[in-house]
Order: structure tokens, then sequence, then C-alpha cells
């Protein structure tokens, strides 16, 4: 793609030479570019927001820099770099944190974040367990953000009980005929319908308060350091809005504490690794331990299993409606993922004992 009508709405300083796709995201569209300028080349990041999927692109973008402006501030405040520990948006030339092409696309542009990467799958363990540290440190900074609530750029993201009855409607309806094919993936959710109301009723009784998330803790949404092994960055703010910082828990457990990447195809290396979920909640809990609830504390389990749970559904009900929403790679991609999130809900259900001894030890 020809990037060069894009990019030169933005405010950067240095020649545009030359970009290529880069990461493995699902829903926008990125792209790494080099620049020449007085201090040599140079990268940013360039992405196509879906606005299919985050239809109010201004909000988002207003959460993202709200965000990123009080991490830089609490950052700086603690002796940080704010250069390379949050993610920087360059404006484009009308002075807005985004371009919209006569098309109608929606462009942004960061700063690109250079000695670090992010990893699909963990090759360390000591990585987990800096990962999640730089989870928590996100979530702790972010507790005494000003101003009105964020957007929600996805309207009941995490709202499980929703996200069942969309999966019932996908179900019902069967556009495509697929249900036939999957009728296990389809009982496995439907025998788990309670456990959809557990995190949403706790909100509506007021047990849990409401919190700014991540909403999307994946491992691949931290940078890790080259030089350091330190999570220094956290990155792919789309999804950061009202949540459960215990809902970001959990989300984390399903990929960090995983022996399989998300689309696994060969069941049998799909796993809990408990060493993982130690490190996990060692690094997790070593900065929330006291910000954390008992009832959240109670739950860090639970939440593990239903957002693992939540995801399996997700792509159980984009498989049945046809493969809108997640790119897929091959006809099979999302009930492979499916089938692996179910697969850790398993792995999960048969160790909840073991789970919740180990996040005691860390209180």
């Amino acid at each position: 793609m020809d990037l060069k009508p894009i990019v030169e709405n933005f405010q950067i300083q240095g020649r545009f030479i030359e970009s290529a796709p880069y990461g493995t995201g699902h829903i926008n569209d990125t792209y790494a570019a080099y620049y020449k300028t007085d201090q040599g080349r140079v990268r940013y990041i360039h992405q196509r927001i879906n606005n299919k999927i985050f239809r109010n692109v201004e909000g988002l973008m207003d959460n993202i820099l709200r965000v990123t402006t009080h991490l830089k501030n609490k950052i700086v405040a603690n002796g940080g770099d704010p250069d390379r520990e949050t993610l920087n948006v360059v404006p484009a030339r009308d002075g807005r944190p985004f371009y919209q092409t006569p098309e109608g696309h929606y462009w942004r542009t960061y700063v690109f974040i250079e000695g670090a990467q992010t990893y699909d799958l963990v090759e360390k363990p000591e990585h987990v367990e800096n990962a999640a540290r730089a989870f928590a440190r996100f979530h702790k900074m972010l507790i005494d953000i000003p101003g009105e609530r964020l957007v929600e750029t996805i309207p009941g993201f995490h709202h499980t009980r929703k996200r069942f009855e969309t999966f019932s409607k996908s179900l019902k309806k069967d556009v495509h005929n697929r249900a036939q094919d999957v009728k296990p993936e389809i009982d496995f959710v439907l025998s788990r319908e309670k456990d959809t109301s557990v995190l949403v009723s706790l909100i509506e009784e007021g047990k849990v308060s409401e919190q700014i998330g991540h909403n999307d803790t994946k491992f691949n949404n931290v940078m890790i350091d080259d030089q350091t092994g330190q999570g220094i960055c956290v990155i792919d703010l789309d999804t950061v809005m009202p949540g459960l910082f215990i809902g970001d828990f959990g989300e984390s457990v399903r990929i960090m504490a995983c022996t399989a990447v998300e689309d696994e195809q060969n069941l049998s290396k799909v796993n809990l690794d408990l060493d993982m979920f130690k490190r996990l909640a060692r690094g997790y809990l070593g900065i929330m331990k006291d910000v954390l609830t008992p009832i959240e504390i109670d739950h860090l389990v639970f939440a593990s299993k239903l957002l693992t749970f939540e995801n399996g559904m997700r792509f159980l009900t984009d498989y049945l409606d046809g493969d809108v929403y997640f790119k897929i790679h091959r006809p099979s991609h999302n009930i492979d993922r499916c089938r692996t999130q179910f697969k850790m809900v398993s792995e999960i259900e048969n160790n909840v004992k073991k789970m919740d001894k180990i996040l005691r030890a860390y209180l």
C-alpha cells in the first residue's frame, strides 16, 4: 500500500522512505515506516483504524490522548522515560489526533519505540512476570485519572451476558449453516450460561466498582525491552475504557499461562502452565495487592476462566456469522481459536484450587 499520501498529513519532521506491514493484530491495519531526518533514520507506526468496529473514532482517540497524557505525567513524576514507557501520539497537520481520508478512512500515527518488541508466545519465563508488572503499573497509574468517564469504544465489550445473548442470536440464525459442524463447542457454551452473569452482577449490585481497564491484556500488548527484559510499555489502547482490573488479570491468564498460541490447531499442546500463572500472579499482585478488594481477590481465578470463555464464545460467534469481525488466514481460523480457548477453560476449571492457593501466597 502506498502510504505516502496518508503520512504527509501528519506532523512528522523527516522524509518518508519506505513502509511495511507490522505486527499480528486482528483488527487494525498497522505499518512501520522509515523516515530520513537530520538525526538519521527514524521509525513511526501508522495505523488505519477499523471504524467498522470502532465506530466512534473521535471518542476513541480522545480516550487515548487523555490516558497517555495522564501516564506521561505519572511517568515523569516517577523519574521514568515518557518517550518509551507510554505511547506518544503524533498529531495530524490540522491538530487532530487522527487524519480522515476523503474516502472516510481514519489513520493515526505513533512514535516508534525502539529497542523493544512484542511477542505472541512467551519465550522467556521472566517476561511473564515483567509483563504482568507492566499491566499492574498501568492500572495503578490510571486510578486517579481526572475528567469524565471514558468513552466505551466498543459498548458492552466485556459484558459477558450480552456476549452470550449475541451468540444465542447468531446460533438461532445460523446464516451460513455452520452450527451443525460445531455442536460440541455450542454445547460447551450453553452448559456454562450461568457463568456469564457473575461479574456483571457484582457491578450491578455495587459489590465491585467500575474501573479503567485495558480490556485486551494479551502478552503481545506489552513491549519487552531488548536489553533488560522488562515490560516497558503497554500498547494497543483502543479498548482502554471502563472495565475491571480482575477482568484484565483474567485476560492475561488466558494467553500468558497457556502453553500454546491463541490459534493452535493441536489441542494436546494447549495446557495451563501453573509456573507461568505463578509468575503472572507474583508480578501483578506485587503491585496491586493493596488496591484490590477482598471480593475482587476472591474472583481472580473465576475471572481467568470467564475471560477465556468469553473470548472463545466470541470466536465461535464470529465463525457462525461468517468470519466478519476477526481477521482470518484459513477457513477454520476462528473455530481453531475457539477450541483453544475452550481447552484452556477446561484446564482452569480443573485447577481452581491450585490457582487460588498460588494467588494467596502473594497476598
